[in-house]
C-alpha cells in the first residue's frame, strides 16, 4: 500500500487577513479539509458572518477580529486561540497591503507602515505562537509572499521590497525552527484578482494622483495592471498551496502560483538583470 495521503483534521490553525480574497478562501478549504480554523483581521462583521456559514455550530470556527499591527491584538488572537482549542498547529500570515508610487514622493512614514503590516507584525505574531510549537516539536509556518519578492517593479518597490524581507525572514526562520520540528514555507502568489488591488489603489492615489515627474509614466503602469487581469490567477490557487503545506510533513521551502507565477520566476532566474529591466521599466 502506498504511503497515506496527508490530512490536516484536527489541526488548529489561525488566519490572518481573512476577511476576503486568499485569507478566506484559505479559511474555507481548511475548514473542508478537517481544520479547525480562526479567522483574523480588521473587519469584525465580515468575519463574524464568514464564521457562521463555515461552522454554524462555532466548534471549529473561531472569528476573532483585531489589527495585527497592535500587539494587544496579536496576544488577544493567541490567547483566544488557545482558550477555545488549547494549541497552535499552523500559522497563515497572510495580511498585507501595498502601496504604490514612485519612492521620491511616497513619505517615509507610509512606508515605515507598509512594512509595519507586511513583515513587523507578521515577525511580532510568528514570534508568540513559536515557543510552544517548539516545545511540542511541530508546527508549521506559512508565510504569503510575492512573486514581487524577486521581482521587483518601478512604481511598486515599496511594497515589493517588503516582500523581498520576507523572503529572508523565512529562508532564515526555516533553518532555525528545522531541528525542533517546525516546517516554514512562503508561497509566492501572481496576480491574483482579490480585494487586494483595489485596496492599493485606493491607499496609493494620493501619491499617484500627484506623481509630478512620475505622471506621464502612470498610464503604462496602470495599463499594465489591466493586461496582467488577463491572466489573473484565483483566491483558490493560493489556498490550494497553504493547504499542501499545512498537511505536509516536508512541504517544500516555497511554492508559486497560478502558472504564470512560475514563468515570472523562471525568467528572473534565466534572464541578465538588465534583460528583465527592460521587461519591467516604465514606458509612457
Amino acid at each position: 500500500m502506498g504511503k497515506p495521503m496527508p490530512t490536516l483534521a484536527g489541526q488548529v490553525v489561525v488566519i490572518t487577513g481573512a476577511s476576503s480574497g486568499i485569507g478566506e478562501e484559505t479559511a474555507r478549504r481548511l475548514v473542508r479539509g478537517g481544520a479547525k480554523v480562526v479567522i483574523s483581521a480588521r473587519r469584525p462583521v465580515r468575519l463574524a458572518a464568514i464564521a457562521r456559514e463555515l461552522d454554524p455550530s462555532g466548534e471549529r470556527v473561531l472569528a476573532v477580529a483585531g489589527d495585527v499591527t497592535s500587539d494587544t491584538d496579536r496576544r488577544r488572537l493567541v490567547a483566544a486561540t488557545l482558550a477555545k482549542f488549547g494549541r497552535i498547529d499552523g500559522l497563515v500570515n497572510n495580511a498585507g497591503y501595498g502601496t504604490r508610487g514612485p519612492v521620491e514622493l511616497v513619505p517615509v512614514d507610509l512606508i515605515r507602515q507598509n512594512f509595519e503590516t507586511n513583515l513587523f507584525s507578521l515577525i511580532a505574531l510568528t514570534q508568540l505562537v513559536l515557543p510552544a510549537m517548539r516545545e511540542r516539536g511541530s508546527g508549521c509556518i506559512v508565510n504569503i509572499g510575492s512573486v514581487a519578492g524577486r521581482i521587483a517593479r518601478p512604481m511598486s518597490s515599496i511594497y515589493d521590497s517588503t516582500k523581498h524581507a520576507l523572503e529572508a525572514i523565512s529562508d532564515g526562520l526555516r533553518g532555525e525552527l528545522k531541528p525542533f520540528g517546525v516546517r516554514v514555507t512562503l508561497i509566492r502568489p501572481g496576480f491574483i484578482l482579490t480585494e487586494f488591488v483595489e485596496a492599493a489603489a485606493k491607499i496609493s492615489d494620493p501619491i499617484t494622483d500627484h506623481a509630478g515627474p512620475y505622471a506621464p509614466f502612470l498610464t503604462g503602469f496602470r495599463a499594465g495592471y489591466e493586461r496582467l487581469r488577463r491572466i489573473a490567477g484565483t483566491s483558490d490557487d493560493i489556498a490550494v498551496l497553504v493547504e499542501h503545506a499545512l498537511a505536509s510533513d516536508n512541504p517544500a521551502p516555497r511554492y508559486a502560483a497560478p502558472f504564470h507565477a512560475k514563468i515570472f520566476l523562471f525568467l528572473k532566474w534565466a534572464l541578465p538583470d538588465r534583460a528583465l529591466e527592460m521587461i519591467t521599466r516604465l514606458r509612457k
